[in-house]
């Protein structure tokens, strides 16, 4: 366990904003994350649970309190009942290199998920989604710290209650994840691809499948050109990936929608199971006239050139800077559109 005070968090951060936290500790164990959490809620301190700062917005003020860190690493693999292999990560272990440990050894379910900035502990709290796939999918547990209990809980599936970037944990502070469990298919190929850009990029139909490796390397490609592979040489990638979520509509509300970006050509829809609507915020938020590379007043924080969905840091910039465009790109889209986008990442001490 490390500790110090006074601690920088934007270099923690993938946008590198933010200011300083009171206390900042990083437990590489699974014992030391729980006893540094059980003892700051008996002392009433204000905690942030960190990890790879791919999905959080942390305010100019920084963190009046103490950030843990998560950094334990590891994994196990066993076989379940129905043939399956389930594969348990501890919080710390970065997504990515796990998703490419994963397709090495011949395990599908995640490919599409490739490329993702952060750690395994985040990845059930955004339910992380990509290309057609989605945690959601291969999760069978999760284990974590109840601060309220004050114990060790194993989660099953059902009762994460996983949706589109939406979850048990979104929103609350009372689990701290420490381990996540997968349940994969052994196979030299993919699941069924579902995602017609990544399908015509393998040249594959939708619904085939295709070799892991050339699935993993193609979505890091199409990721890449969108600026969601963070690359310190590329501004696009100082960001903290899609800073809205597609809005999720009624048939009477895409029906309203529709009628006011009548002359906007096209509008991306996809249909929910729930008979509910999905619309693209990029396209919303391009015919609202924020299109790629639109800055910010001062210029140091601006849409991405690639993704009209990511927020950069241009160099320099401020988290006030950095909400100050996320509000004018909101009420832009509100007043053209009737919809409230609203953001993905977390925001720490800010709000829009």
């Amino acid at each position: 366990m490390r500790v110090v005070d006074n601690a920088p968090l934007a270099p923690l951060t993938t946008l590198r904003l933010g200011g300083p936290a009171r206390r900042l500790v990083t437990v590489e164990r699974e014992r030391d994350a729980i006893d540094a959490v059980r003892e700051l809620d008996d002392r009433r301190e204000a905690l942030l649970v960190l990890g790879g700062g791919s999905n959080l917005v942390i305010s100019d003020a920084g963190f009046d309190g103490t950030v843990v860190r998560m950094a334990a690493r590891g994994r196990a693999t066993s076989a379940a009942r129905d043939g399956r292999v389930l594969v348990t990560a501890e919080a710390g272990e970065p997504w990515d290199d796990l998703v490419a440990a994963l397709v090495e050894e011949g395990l599908a379910g995640v490919e599409c998920l490739a490329g993702i900035p952060g750690l395994v502990g985040a990845v059930p709290m955004q339910n992380v989604g990509a290309y057609g796939q989605d945690v959601g999918e291969t999760i069978v547990s999760v284990r974590a710290y109840d601060r309220a209990r004050r114990e060790i809980v194993e989660l099953p599936r059902e009762a994460c209650a996983f949706a589109y970037r939406s979850n048990a944990f979104r929103g609350e502070d009372r689990h701290v994840i420490v381990a996540v469990t997968f349940a994969l298919e052994r196979s030299a190929e993919s699941r069924p691809i579902r995602y017609a850009e990544l399908a015509r990029a393998l040249g594959v139909v939708e619904g085939a499948r295709a070799p892991l490796a050339a699935v993993r390397s193609t979505v890091i490609a199409l990721r890449r050109r969108k600026g969601m592979v963070l690359d310190p040489a590329d501004l696009d990638t100082a960001s903290a990936g899609s800073f809205f979520t597609n809005p999720i509509v009624s048939a009477s509300e895409l029906e309203s929608l529709r009628a006011r970006a009548r002359d906007e050509g096209p509008m991306p829809v996809f249909a929910e199971p729930d008979g509910r609507f999905k619309v693209s915020a990029g396209w919303l938020i391009e015919r609202a006239g924020f299109t790629k590379g639109f800055a910010g007043e001062g210029g140091r924080v601006a849409v991405s050139g690639k993704h009209a969905l990511a927020l950069t840091n241009r160099g320099g910039a401020t988290t006030h800077e950095l909400v100050a465009l996320a509000r004018r790109i909101r009420d832009g889209v509100r007043e053209r559109f009737g919809v409230t986008l609203e953001n993905e990442p977390v925001l720490v001490g800010d709000r829009l």
